[in-house]
């Protein structure tokens, strides 16, 4: 039913539109602009002021025709870099950039489907129930977009995030939740070449704590990881200070907070036989869901991907999306895979098909909604 050519046409000119983490204001223009044409209340939140951005996330309302639950579908705006210039090439079925830049399908594929989903409903009058659609910010830095949202715009019954890999017909049903953790570690400060002795190294320190740290998989559902190191200031200076920022993800709330609290006081309590003073920091970017089978948001997604011959795969993921916030908020939210491949790199691809199914799915999912 969905119309092809108008999907890749779409497509093809939303990733030729810089969208840069903080900087989307000009596909959020164009965005509201055609909720606002498909009949569409769009409110535009205030989570750009607060984490620095000029944009923020679009809330779109979209009136039922029957009685029905309320639907939300989502993805996000903005992209990793390189985004800007990015010429797409279509070629025997295969959607790529012309390999100096992504192709964008992370997450304009969701975007797509979303906008087709609704041009159905309104060209072919197809009877639905009331249906929310969230443009998010800032997902591809920490879902800071999605985690600085106005809850209050928030109705939904159930929800689906139109943005993983995979064919469609795959869906995400659990997800980790995911601390960031800086350690400080001060030294004192000497001149490395008159008086070595009387300074206090606390690069030296940061690496002899991390030596025997908490790092990579913990358990099935439990990593961390040491990601980066800043210190000193020239090499001719005892270093007096050095940063450690570390992340700690976990499938289980309590592992999650067991970790992180392993992590701090490992390094904290070395302050003792490193002569430096040490402090941890955690500043949690979001919770971890698990949506049991039997979900509304997964029983509809299942049935419509049937519906359409999709092949049906339920996974576990290991990293994180806005769905993590939107089930925190209350709203029961399952990932849907668009088939977005060897997404945050040049090489990334899409088939041609998997956008239009993408399409097809979500259009399905609205209407199995309706019949129910």
């Amino acid at each position: 039913m969905i119309n092809e050519q108008r999907v890749l046409a779409e497509f093809l000119e939303l990733v030729q539109i810089r969208c840069s983490t903080h900087d989307e204001r000009e596909v959020a223009d164009l965005l509201t602009k055609r909720l606002t044409e498909l009949g569409g209340k769009v409110r535009e939140d205030d989570a750009g002021k607060k984490i620095g951005g000029n944009t923020g996330n679009l809330v779109a309302d979209f009136p039922g025709t029957i009685e029905a639950p309320t639907v939300m579908l989502t993805a996000h705006m903005d992209c990793v870099e390189p985004c800007s210039g990015v010429k797409p090439v279509v070629e025997a079925g295969i959607i790529r950039s012309d390999g100096t830049t992504i192709l964008g399908g992370d997450d304009k594929a969701g975007v797509v489907a979303i906008l087709e989903t609704l041009r159905q409903l309104k060209e072919n009058r197809i009877s639905h129930g009331p249906l929310q659609v969230v443009f998010t910010v800032a997902e591809e830095n920490g879902v800071h977009g999605s985690q600085n949202l106005d809850t209050s715009l928030l109705h939904a019954d159930f929800g689906f995030t139109l943005d993983t890999h995979n064919h469609p017909g795959h869906m995400t049903f659990m997800a980790p939740g995911k601390n960031q953790i800086k350690i400080h570690i001060e030294g004192k400060a000497s001149h490395a070449g008159v008086e070595p002795e009387a300074g206090i190294n606390a690069i030296c320190a940061a690496g002899l704590l991390i030596s025997d740290a908490p790092q990579g998989r913990i358990d099935e559902e439990t990593t961390c990881n040491l990601g980066k190191i800043v210190g000193g200031s020239a090499t001719n200076v005892v270093a007096e200070t050095c940063d450690v920022f570390y992340e700690s993800r976990s499938r289980d709330k309590a592992k999650l907070d067991k970790i992180t609290q392993e992590i701090c006081d490992h390094f904290v309590k070395g302050a003792v036989k490193t002569g430096c003073k040490i402090t941890a920091e955690v500043s949690p970017d979001y919770g971890p869901y698990l949506l049991s089978k039997d979900a509304p948001a997964i029983q509809t997604a299942v049935k419509a991907a049937e519906k359409l011959g999709l092949p049906v795969e339920l996974e576990e993921s290991g990293g994180g999306s806005d769905a993590n916030h939107f089930n925190t908020y209350g709203v029961p939210t399952v990932v849907l895979a668009v088939g977005m491949e060897k997404a945050h790199t040049k090489e990334e691809y899409m088939e041609e098909k998997d956008l239009y199914d993408s399409a097809r799915w979500a259009l399905e999912i609205v209407k199995t909604v309706a019949q129910k």
